[in-house]
């Protein structure tokens, strides 16, 4: 590693040497786009709609801007973290310079197991959608399974090819997606109206003794919570972007805050649309978002809303790969990982981390082969407890860093609203981290699957602690030193060597 000379990198951060350094191929606006893409406002919404208006009524609704305001407080962490050390890993980076390695390996360890996992989880709900746009009536798993690993080897060939394939995919799912999203919550909310304001107060019965604040609506923020995740992907490419200790806060926070109103504009008309609203919740209609837009449009609107669905999830795959492989790589450059001298290598005329893409799908793939399992369903619900947990490090870490008194900013800054911004995410994170994780009795559902983000924690964790104590000799500190080695004064190791 080297110690950087430039006006615009703050003094004392280490900087990759040329021969571990990528290309850059990214401007703000890809980055925003990027972002945007892992995020996906279609993603968001439909996976979360049913849960939470089942659970809390269309009072539900509220919990959107709660988590928004939550998650910004986060993003402006993130902006300040990312312009203090703009490298590929995003929350890996962040929590290890600001507050240690180790706390920066476990922050990438829940990261990579969390977007991996949910990597299958977006081929698999994309092989759906797309075996219905083509009319498959109840499909096999053995049919959906090999539609999804399809989709997982295109898109991890999308990846593999180039940054301006990528680009392009994302850019054009972002316009489907806006123009889809805000386009029929438009007509839904002008022509297709079934319910008065009055309706976004209402729990519609589901406050148990009168407590709907301390209940339904905590476990509505726990589901909406996993919607607007995704944003710190800006970061997971910094190294590739344009100017990146400015660029790359502006897209981390924008592509949130974008997303956040897509989502909650096109919440509203869906709920102010569904026709007999409390029939439905009493029914508890596996599919209300659906249901409505057929009842509003036709059945002619079926294979256009399945198409958007699939370009969503499409998307989103794209830009979740694309973030998790640059912390695999960025991992593997500071020896974090086994195999790191195979995991951290560049390859082609655009500098691409192929090899760690190319795991990222591996591991997908596998996964997508234990789909409809019970092992599958308990793996599933580590994708929002493991981006909480990767989010916590670096966000406590800042927390710790400021009352130490050693924070130093970079050129994006908060100023003096930083240090109550990173207390109060921290705050919320912790707060949030509780109610994902709490384990809340489903009618129906087997004990396991009631704990699974606990059981997740505790498995993936230990597993995690076996392997960070067998490549602690070997890593690399963010001064290119072996940790070992430091601890007993030893001079530096080269940034390639390997265990």
């Amino acid at each position: 590693m080297t110690l950087p000379s430039g006006p615009d990198q703050p003094s004392g951060t280490p900087v990759p040497d040329s021969a571990h350094r990528m290309n850059k191929g990214f401007s703000l606006r890809s980055a925003f786009s990027l972002a945007f893409a892992d995020i996906s406002p279609i993603v968001a919404l439909y996976a979360i709609f049913a849960l939470g208006l089942f659970a809390a009524g269309p009072a539900f609704f509220w919990a959107f801007p709660v988590v928004l305001a939550g998650q910004l407080l986060v993003a402006g962490v993130f902006g300040e973290l990312s312009s203090r050390w703009p490298f590929a890993g995003s929350v890996y980076q962040w929590a290890r310079h600001v507050h240690g390695t180790s706390l920066g390996w476990f922050a990438a360890w829940a990261y990579m197991w969390g977007l991996t996992i949910a990597l299958s989880a977006l081929a698999y709900g994309a092989a759906g959608f797309l075996l219905a746009v083509f009319d498959f009536e109840d499909p096999s798993r053995f049919t959906t399974t090999a539609v999804a690993l399809a989709i997982v080897l295109a898109g991890t060939l999308c990846n593999v090819v180039g940054r301006s394939v990528l680009k392009t995919m994302v850019t054009i799912s972002i316009i489907c997606e806006v123009v889809g999203s805000v386009g029929l919550g438009t007509v839904l909310l002008l022509f297709h109206r079934e319910n008065s304001l009055s309706v976004l107060f209402d729990g519609f019965g589901t406050a148990s003794a009168g407590a709907w604040l301390t209940g339904p609506f905590l476990v509505a923020i726990a589901y909406v919570g996993w919607s607007f995740l995704g944003f710190e992907a800006a970061g997971s490419i910094a190294e590739e972007v344009e100017d990146p200790e400015r660029n790359v806060p502006k897209a981390i926070i924008l592509s949130l805050l974008f997303v956040a109103l897509t989502v909650m504009y096109a919440g509203i008309a869906v709920i102010l649309a569904i026709p007999n609203l409390e029939q439905v919740i009493a029914d508890a209609s596996s599919d209300p978002v659906t249901d409505t837009l057929v009842a509003a449009f036709g059945d002619g609107i079926g294979r256009p809303l399945l198409i958007l669905f699939v370009i969503g999830f499409l998307s989103s795959f794209l830009a979740v790969q694309a973030a998790v492989s640059r912390c695999v790589w960025g991992s593997a450059r500071d020896n974090s990982l086994p195999g790191s001298r195979f995991l951290g290598k560049l390859a082609g005329r655009e500098r691409l981390p192929v090899n760690a893409i190319a795991l990222t799908g591996a591991v997908a793939a596998l996964l997508i082969l234990l789909a409809g399992s019970k092992l599958y369903g308990v793996l599933i619900n580590f994708t929002t407890i493991g981006f909480y947990i990767a989010f916590g490090c670096p966000v406590i870490g800042a927390a710790l860093s400021r009352l130490r008194g050693t924070w130093t900013p970079g050129p994006f800054n908060l100023g003096r609203w930083g240090a109550p911004v990173t207390y109060a995410a921290s705050v919320w994170i912790i707060a949030e981290t509780i109610n994902i994780a709490w384990p809340r009795n489903v009618e129906g559902q087997v004990w396991y699957l009631d704990w699974s983000m606990l059981l997740t924690t505790v498995a993936l964790g230990a597993v995690g602690i076996v392997v960070y104590l067998r490549m602690k000799p070997h890593i690399l500190d963010p001064y290119g030193q072996r940790i070992a080695a430091e601890q007993h004064g030893a001079s530096s190791t080269p940034l390639d060597a390997t265990p």
